[in-house]
């Protein structure tokens, strides 16, 4: 994982559930990550996936991915080309799952406040800062065990790599 990122964004609102965010259907069907990035929000924007670029970045309003503790939903994000998340706030389990999975979720509900669909955005993770058109706004770093983990691609990589 780069420690700064900077993309286009994709914005949506309060209350993404982890169904909309992958839906449910294909909860238990065998996939690689790859297929299930194929089915990123396709109830929400059925335009996201085909039109979604490799360091684009997701912003949200409160309480993204609310719902079941689905991990395909951070998954399905994360290999859709997305490199970051800044939401209002996350539902804790999700917030968890993102990390897990190695994407960075960030709560900036200043900044998500000031950026508008199609902005181009610059997230530093070192220096907790987020660049937008209209300024910019900090967010506390992430500890550093926490950073190592999405440093590692997910905390799976990250075991692996202290074993």
């Amino acid at each position: 994982m780069n420690s700064k990122f900077e993309g286009k964004v994709w914005k949506y609102g309060d209350n993404i559930n982890t169904d909309v965010i992958f839906p449910g259907k294909y909860t238990y069907q065998k996939m690689e990550p790859e297929e299930m990035a194929k089915h990123a929000l396709e109830d929400l924007d059925p335009d996201f996936i085909s039109k979604v670029s490799e360091g684009d970045i997701l912003v949200a309003g409160k309480n993204f991915g609310m719902g079941s503790s689905r991990e395909q939903a951070a998954i399905a994000i994360k290999y859709s080309g997305i490199n970051v998340i800044i939401a209002r706030s996350f539902s804790r389990i999700y917030f968890r799952n993102a990390i897990n999975a190695g994407m960075p979720a960030i709560i900036a509900p200043e900044a998500v406040d000031s950026i508008n669909e199609g902005d181009r955005v610059v997230v530093d993770m070192e220096s907790g800062k987020i660049i937008t058109p209209k300024g910019e706004f900090t967010f506390p770093p992430y500890p550093a065990t926490v950073m190592n983990i999405l440093k590692k691609g997910g905390l799976i990589n990250f075991i692996k790599s202290n074993i």
